[in-house]
């Protein structure tokens, strides 16, 4: 089944340009664009796509609280919401993060990278970009932001539960945790699975920004 993926910028040119190269491939299908995030809610509903690729900064309604009421809808199964940034270091996008996007990505990908993005996104297999992310999420997590953080009460998990938290949280796959922890690789994923229901969480990504705001990782580590 081909990815369904909504395309959300206020770039024309950009807009259009990720729309041909993801409409060209096999797999994946662009069932719509937006110019702005009220449009992009609107579509999202419309569509019900599998992906969106959400740039932050937008007029009207900005990314961040586009993807805070894409994410509310209760209606269906949510998208993965991917995004888009022109740096790598951005406040937005760890309000992105904590809003409840998977991931993000720079609009200076390349090609491949952005295909490639959008599957893995899909499949839930993995954050995006973890070296990048994890940069970010270190200078930005700390931050007081007046909440508490989604999930940050890790009482619930076991030892083991949190020690793959924690290498989740320095961006390694399952298959690097598996060797670091000595234990297999679907073990860790189980592991994982119990993380996110346990804390409540969607996806890795809002597990990494958890273990930074709740301490269990600290900047630097």
């Amino acid at each position: 089944m081909s990815v369904r993926v909504l395309v959300v910028d206020d770039q024309a040119m950009v807009r259009a340009g990720f729309a041909a190269l993801l409409d060209a491939q096999p797999d994946i299908e662009v069932v719509g664009q937006a110019a702005d995030g009220a449009e992009g809610v609107r579509l999202a509903a419309e569509t019900r796509p599998d992906v969106v690729l959400m740039d932050v900064r937008m007029p009207v309604l900005d990314g961040i609280e586009a993807t805070r009421t894409i994410l509310a809808d209760r209606g269906a199964p949510p998208p993965k919401i991917v995004v888009l940034t022109t740096f790598d270091v951005d406040d937005y996008v760890l309000e992105a993060l904590r809003a409840g996007a998977s991931g993000f990505l720079l609009k200076d990908a390349l090609p491949d990278d952005l295909v490639e993005a959008v599957r893995i996104v899909a499949r839930g297999d993995a954050l995006l970009s973890p070296s990048v992310t994890r940069r970010l999420i270190e200078r930005f997590a700390a931050r007081p932001t007046g909440t508490t953080a989604i999930g940050s009460d890790l009482d619930v998990l076991t030892d083991r539960e949190r020690e793959v938290l924690r290498e989740v949280a320095q961006g390694r796959s399952n298959g690097e945790i598996a060797a670091v922890l000595f234990i297999a690789e679907q073990t860790v994923k189980s592991h994982v699975s119990r993380v996110l229901t346990k804390l409540g969480l969607r996806d890795r990504a809002q597990a990494v920004v958890v273990a930074y705001e709740s301490g269990l990782v600290v900047p630097g580590d």
